[in-house]
C-alpha cells in the first residue's frame, strides 16, 4: 500500500482535493491510501509516508519539510491541478516520482 500524504495550512483546505484523488484511486483500483493533514503535525502526521504533498500555500515550507524527512519525496502540488482539484493528475505525478 502506497501512502500519500498531503499537507496544508490546517489539513483542511486539501480535504476536497483527497475525495477527488480517493475516487480515482478506487476507480482504477489502485493500492493507495491518501490524507490530508496540518503541516504543523507533519512530524508525526508524516513519517510513514512513501511521498509527501504540500498545497500550494505553503510551498515555502519545501525546504522544511525535506530536512524532517531527508529520505522521501516531497514536492508541491502543481498549483493548476491544485486550483481545478485535478485529482487524477495528483496522484499519477506522485506515483510517478515514486517509480
Amino acid at each position: 500500500m502506497t501512502n500519500i500524504i498531503l499537507l496544508c495550512n490546517q489539513g483542511l483546505s486539501t480535504s476536497a482535493l483527497v475525495k477527488k484523488m480517493e475516487s480515482i484511486i478506487q476507480e482504477d483500483n489502485l493500492s493507495v491510501r491518501v490524507e490530508a493533514h496540518a503541516i504543523d503535525t507533519a512530524q508525526v502526521s508524516a513519517k510513514d509516508a512513501d511521498i509527501i504533498l504540500l498545497g500550494p500555500q505553503i510551498r515555502y515550507k519545501l525546504n522544511a519539510v525535506k530536512e524532517l524527512f531527508p529520505k522521501k519525496p516531497v514536492q508541491v502540488i502543481d498549483m493548476a491541478d491544485y486550483g481545478m482539484m485535478n485529482g487524477r493528475a495528483v496522484v499519477e505525478k506522485a506515483l510517478k516520482e515514486l517509480e
